[in-house]
């Protein structure tokens, strides 16, 4: 079976949060992990209470989660239909396990561009 992995965000102001003037560091690296993640064919999906509620209401363990502890228990990450982690954001080691890959397969490759400023 293909693991699915779903993140319940709390409301953010668009899609991935990474907006504004303060950009919380955590949500950039969320928003790249599971990019580089759906990029590599893994099924990752994040949902924003405010643009998408829907899926909060239509899965049932999020909905009672939200109904006990509000929604300061987002995030909330959902491996294969069941909760396996409430009020913060996976990390990189947490989603390699749980997608049975090594964890370099998170890691952004960075790229380095030489300029002869002589030849210009």
């Amino acid at each position: 079976m293909k693991t699915k992995i779903e993140i319940f965000d709390p409301a953010l102001c668009c899609p991935t949060g990474v907006c504004g003037p303060d950009v919380d560091p955590e949500l950039t690296r969320m928003a790249r992990d599971v990019a580089t993640l759906v990029n590599k064919g893994y099924d990752v999906v994040r949902y924003n209470l405010a643009q998408n509620a829907e899926p909060y209401v239509l899965n049932t363990d999020i909905s009672m989660l939200m109904e006990a502890e509000g929604v300061d228990a987002l995030p909330a990450t959902v491996v294969n239909g069941k909760i396996v982690k409430t009020h913060k954001y996976p990390s990189k080691s947490e989603l390699a396990k749980w997608l049975e890959i090594d964890i370099s397969e998170l890691e952004v490759k960075k790229s380095t561009l030489n300029i002869d400023l002589k030849s210009i």
